[in-house]
């Protein structure tokens, strides 16, 4: 856990970057509406976490899953950041299933057994999430 209130924060870099991703050329942010933004950002994100425990705790689970965070925003009325979260993490299980079929390949691993439980793994965790 952080120490300081300020731990929690995000990077100052990472938060400049979302800000000039985010508005137009030449618009410029004073160095206290980034601070600003820095500071609720980091309270969103534990708002949702906190949120998504609860519902990972009602799994009985300890362990946040992307169904619990995708939850949350929806308990939350967040909806409208569901679905650009389920397009992401989608997006994450594919690149990380070509990361494994490469690693694999590269081994001479047993490359079609490997898929097939990562597909069942995947079909499994969009079953929970479309239930939900």
């Amino acid at each position: 856990m952080a120490e300081k209130l300020e731990d929690l924060n995000l990077p100052n870099l990472t938060v400049q970057k979302i800000i000039k991703d985010a508005l137009p050329d030449g618009v410029n942010v004073g160095k206290d509406a980034r601070s600003a933004l820095s500071r609720a950002t980091s309270i969103f994100v534990l708002y949702i976490t906190s949120q998504a425990s609860k519902e990972a705790q009602k799994a009985n689970r300890k362990t946040l899953l992307g169904q619990d965070i995708i939850a949350a925003l929806e308990e939350l009325e967040f909806e409208e950041f569901v679905e650009p979260l389920q397009v992401m993490l989608k997006e994450f299980k594919d690149l990380k299933q070509k990361k494994n079929k490469t690693k694999k390949n590269s081994e001479g691993g047993d490359v079609e057994m490997t898929e097939e439980i990562e597909d069942e793994a995947v079909e499994e965790e969009e079953n929970c999430e479309t239930h939900e």
